[in-house]
């Protein structure tokens, strides 16, 4: 796919397709053939196996041995392999040795013994494919002669064989073998040259290859007595981690990616204790509080009871997924030394970026530039990147951008990468008051960075400047620099659009170095459609990516997140490619991490209770929960497949039993494994096109298969369920090949044209009817929070999640400041959860039987149902101000067993707070700030949530998605003391003056009625100032500054000073209050 190709736009449906192209862009640029692998022992290359691949000895580790070094070892060494110790099995075309006894699998009878072979069998052209392998052919094109030298003496790995007489130390040449799994499944230009043997120069002494000389031979003993003391420590159990950090380098490839830490059993175990406890104190509590209910306010303590059972149950919900908190540690110089190794081609997978934006007005196209800039300068091999930018509002504005954006990365990638800075997002890297001179030692760095500085002022200017131009849109609509009407004038009814901006065969930097692709996507739409808002966008690009570059990865972010840690990327696949793990993690989730939010975050933007606490919980049970942005998925597990099952081993069975009863056992189910086995044969049948493998070929059609030709009836068997695929996926036959390639790649024949052919009709408006998408494979809809249902369904698919926090935050994002954008934010998830509540995909009733874990699902139930405790905490908020206005309370008088259940029941809720804390790090005054925004959301945001969902579920009233503004005022939290009146703020407001007026008639009524009318007061003074503590914020934000009182506040001042002088004088607080007799006066003196 050329950078070249110019904006391409169309519709499948209207069979409409335009390319505008673009002038001065550069052509494609040849790639560089890569370099072969070297045997470790002798330095020579590693050969080809006959199939054309690489050879690999060794099916454990894949470490590079050339094939004669493989036979010698095999024959006169130690028989296993240098590196993972595992003993090397016999390959097709080896002679056996003792030992091989045991294997089956290798039917060989040819060369079984005769490991002499035939030498004549090896001529010039085999050898030349030998010594050419990975060197893209010799350099003069001419074939070299070899000599076979056979009396050459050879070392095996390690250790001198002196008992061997130096006759027998010969060369023997190899044989042509497979056998064993594929490990590196890469296409080379001739796989039918036969693999050759390494030759070494007699003239030479062995110590020039490295072996044989005193030093290396004390660097081998070294290295034996260190392999010694480290097993003696093992079984000794000494370390927790197994000696980790003292395994030997040539070890270090082979560890594991990732390790998981656990919390210490020091912090962890009294934590679960009070669990317990409190679970114990409540269930005494409860009983307690039903059995003495208060009869002069019966409705009262009905009331407080129900929403007290409420809040344990909600509890419980949110409590018991955070049982099994673990911690995870990632190893990036092991995955380099797997995967990425210096001066060799890289082996790290293809990664795919989906950044999504809808309004350039709300989301400010600066803000998206600096995302997409930090993803192309990311610390990943630029041919394995791609960064697809959907624009659902099709603004000419973002496709300007975007195309500014494209230009400036010529200069700021290599700037990045040359000095290796952080972060890569311009305007953050500038902004930033740190000693940029701090440990920057290159002598250019100060002036390139001015420099680059001045770039990036003039690039803003000209965004700056082309925003302005779109504050007012033509009445004939936008045109483009050459005259053509812009396709996307009409945001409701427009063409898809697609445009590569930068490629791997078009747009170099200043050095002349490859970029990152760079696509803008823009989905086609039509009226009468339901195109599915955010969800939707993202399977259009999932479609789309799939037909241009199909990586097996994807990342996707929201438009003002950008990439903080250049490394990020290799941190994820540190669980994704990892050999162990890595097959059944569908996603890698990041935490969210915010600037510019004041230092105090006062409306809980941080969310660190969440990130920090919830999460860490949710990654020892299954994983975490996808929360919309900074998640590295599994290509795969979106499509909807299950997560691969683990092999159980073979069930032993006991030899000591008679024989009668095995025939008997075997006759009782002879009957019924004659009903299994047809079905089971039809079942692979029709499941055949299903398989996915590695170099899965296109799907044929109906016309071109020859009834009578051998395997015809397969074939046809194919072609049925590639119709079912395509009533699953689309009607996309490339689109659906891909679907098959576990590893990825695109079609290597298809041609450019063809393929952006294909890509305009994968995002048309109808290419999604009556398939699968959205119900089973994508992002899932049905709700404004589509990140819920999504990572749900991939859990209840047998997958898990993986829970990354690198030391380095991997992204940041913006968040809203204002106390009103905040509470619309709320209110947009908590009604997502209520849609969830209401849909077929509810985590109380769906997906039992497949691979949710049971805890798993508590948490999505808790994320569906907390918007529910919005009710009962309104309720439970009121009834304090009603306590103090009628003198009646929740309770009876409390004896001596009742406080101490009281008292009991609040030391294990702070005691689980504060355990809580010390082992997640969580400072008290974030757990603090989540608990008052708990109350604020609860009383506003969520209880719209609930109200607006019934709405839509009953009468069928939508809501309309608002986008929360990303962008912000120049001065430093400007936009925190902004006020912006809405509905949202009326419950918090006038529960506060509720209470408010409660205490003052509280107190106003003791202080008349003497001394022992304080005592039952303080109760109900602590269940107000309980309210109005956790309001705090929210009425700091309603008043704003000091010198900015809104004229809100004093409308609400006047109508708060008439009730409560109204109340006041109902009251009459001057005026003795006596429950005896009325006396009168007689008229008599006493006197």
């Amino acid at each position: 796919m050329e950078a070249s190709a110019g904006l391409v736009a169309g519709s499948h449906n209207r069979n409409e397709l335009v390319v505008i192209r673009r002038d001065g862009d550069p052509g494609p640029k040849p790639l560089r053939q890569p370099n072969g692998r070297v045997c470790q022992i002798c330095g020579d290359d590693v050969g080809l196996a006959p199939g054309g691949e690489p050879f690999v000895a060794c099916n454990e580790c894949a470490f590079p041995v050339c094939r004669d070094c493989y036979e010698y070892e095999r024959r006169e060494g130690t028989q296993n392999c240098p590196q993972c110790k595992t003993r090397y099995k016999r390959l097709k075309g080896c002679a056996r040795v003792p030992g091989d006894e045991e294997e089956d699998g290798v039917d060989d009878l040819e060369n079984e013994f005769n490991w002499d072979g035939n030498e004549s069998q090896y001529g010039a052209e085999s050898l030349h494919g030998h010594m050419t392998y990975g060197r893209g052919g010799d350099l003069n094109g001419v074939q070299q002669p070899f000599q076979l030298n056979p009396n050459v003496p050879l070392l095996t790995n390690g250790q001198m064989m002196d008992d061997i007489p130096p006759e027998q130390h010969a060369l023997v040449p190899s044989f042509m073998g497979g056998g064993g799994k594929r490990i590196h499944p890469l296409p080379y230009a001739d796989p039918s040259l036969p693999v050759q043997p390494r030759s070494m120069d007699p003239s030479k002494d062995l110590a020039a290859y490295g072996y044989g000389s005193v030093a290396w031979k004390e660097r081998m003993e070294s290295w034996k007595q260190k392999q010694e003391r480290m097993h003696q420590m093992r079984n000794d159990g000494g370390g927790e981690d197994g000696g980790d950090d003292d395994l030997p380098l040539m070890d270090e490839s082979r560890q594991p990616l990732s390790r998981k830490i656990p919390i210490p059993s020091s912090q962890i175990n009294p934590y679960r204790m009070i669990i317990i406890i409190r679970l114990v104190v409540l269930g005494f509590f409860f009983h307690y509080r039903v059995m003495h209910p208060v009869n002069d306010a019966f409705a009262l303590w009905l009331i407080s009871v129900i929403c007290e059972i409420w809040f344990a149950m909600s509890w419980i919900l949110d409590q018991f997924p955070k049982w099994f908190p673990i911690e995870r540690e990632t190893y990036l110089d092991r995955l380099s030394l797997r995967f990425d190794k210096e001066g060799q081609p890289s082996q790290l997978a293809p990664i795919d970026f989906f950044v999504s934006t809808v309004d350039p007005l709300k989301e400010p196209p600066l803000v998206t530039a600096n995302t997409v800039l930090s993803i192309l300068a990311v610390d990943y091999p630029v041919d394995k990147v791609s960064c697809y930018v959907s624009d659902d509002g099709a603004a000419m504005l973002t496709f300007e951008a975007l195309s500014e954006t494209s230009e400036f990365a010529k200069k700021w990638v290599p700037f990045c990468k040359r000095f290796n800075i952080e972060p890569r997002a311009p305007e953050w890297y500038f902004q930033q008051k740190i000693d940029y001179l701090k440990d920057k030692v290159a002598a250019s760095f100060v002036g390139e960075r001015r420099a680059m500085k001045r770039e990036y002022e003039e690039f803003k200017v000209r965004i700056n400047a082309l925003v302005a131009k779109a504050q007012k849109v033509p009445e004939e609509g936008w045109t483009m620099q050459d005259g053509t009407p812009w396709p996307g004038n009409n945001v409701r009814d427009h063409p898809g659009m697609i445009q590569v901006f930068l490629g791997q065969s078009g747009g170099l930097d200043c050095e002349g170095n490859e970029l990152p692709r760079l696509v803008y996507v823009s989905r086609e739409k039509r009226p009468g459609y339901n195109h599915h808002k955010k969800a939707g966008a993202m399977n259009a690009l999932v479609r789309v990516s799939a037909v241009l570059s199909n990586a097996p990865y994807l990342l996707n972010l929201d438009c003002d997140h950008y990439i903080n840690n250049s490394k990020a990327i290799k941190e994820a696949m540190c669980f994704m490619m990892d050999p162990l793990l890595g097959k059944k993690v569908c996603y890698v989730q990041f935490p969210q991490r915010f600037d510019g939010i004041d230092r105090h975050d006062r409306y809980a933007n941080r969310n660190v209770v969440f990130f920090d606490i919830n999460m860490k919980g949710l990654d020892g049970i299954q994983g975490p929960i996808y929360v919309g942005t900074g998640c590295v998925f599994r290509r795969q597990a979106l499509y909807g497949y299950d997560a691969p099952k683990t092999k159980k081993p073979p069930s032993r069975t006991c030899n000591c039993w008679p024989k009668w009863c095995f025939c008997c056992c075997c006759c009782g189910n002879r009957k019924h494994k004659k009903k299994t086995t047809k079905p089971k044969t039809e079942k692979k049948k029709r499941l055949l096109f299903f398989k996915k493998e590695e170099n899965q070929s296109p799907a044929y059609a109906l016309g071109e298969i020859d009834e009578g030709a051998p395997g015809a009836e397969n074939e046809k068997a194919g072609i049925v369920n590639q119709q079912k695929l395509e009533k699953k996926f689309g009607q996309s036959s490339v689109f659906v090949t891909s679907t098959l390639l576990e590893n990825g790649g695109t079609l290597k024949s298809a041609s450019p044209a063809s393929l952006l052919k294909e890509a305009i009709h994968v995002i048309s408006c109808g290419y999604e009817d009556k398939t699968d998408w959205g119900k089973e494979i994508g992002w899932i809809y049905g709700s404004v929070t589509e990140d819920i249902l999504t990572g749900f369904k991939m859990h209840c698919h047998g997958w898990r999640s993986i829970y990354c926090v690198p030391k380095r935050p991997a992204f940041k994002g913006s968040a809203p400041l204002n106390l009103s954008d905040r509470l619309h934010q709320v209110l947009r998830w908590a009604l997502g959860s209520i849609e969830i509540f209401f849909s077929n995909h509810c985590p109380l009733w769906y997906g039992y039987g497949g691979g949710l874990k049971f805890l798993e699902r508590f948490s999505y139930i808790n994320s569906i149902v907390y918007p529910w405790t919005s009710i009962p905490l309104l309720a439970y908020c009121t009834l304090p101000a009603i306590c103090l206005l009628t003198g009646k309370f929740i309770t009876p008088e409390l004896n001596n067993v009742a406080s101490l259940w009281f008292m009991s029941l609040f030391i294990c809720i702070f005691a689980t707070s504060i355990l809580e804390m010390r082992w997640s790090g969580v400072g008290i005054d974030d757990w603090w700030r989540n608990e008052q925004f708990w109350v604020i959301g609860g009383v506003s945001s969520h209880l719209f949530a609930v109200f607006q969902g019934l709405l839509k579920v009953i009468a069928g009233v939508d809501t309309s998605f608002t986008v929360t503004s990303k962008g912000g005022d120049d001065e430093e939290f400007s936009e925190l003391y902004t006020f912006k009146w809405t509905t949202l703020l009326i419950p918090p407001t006038t529960l506060l003056l509720l209470n408010f007026i409660g205490v003052v008639a509280g107190v106003s009524n003791a202080i008349n009625n003497g001394y022992e009318s304080w005592g039952p007061l303080f109760g109900k003074l602590f269940f107000a100032f309980w309210v109005i503590v956790h309001l705090y914020p929210f009425l700091k934000g309603l008043v704003g500054r000091q010198n900015r009182t809104p004229t809100i506040v004093i409308v609400w001042s006047i109508l708060l000073a008439s009730i409560f002088s109204l109340l006041w004088v109902r009251i009459d607080p001057f005026l003795a209050k006596n429950d005896g007799p009325l006396l009168e006066e007689c008229g008599l003196d006493c006197n």
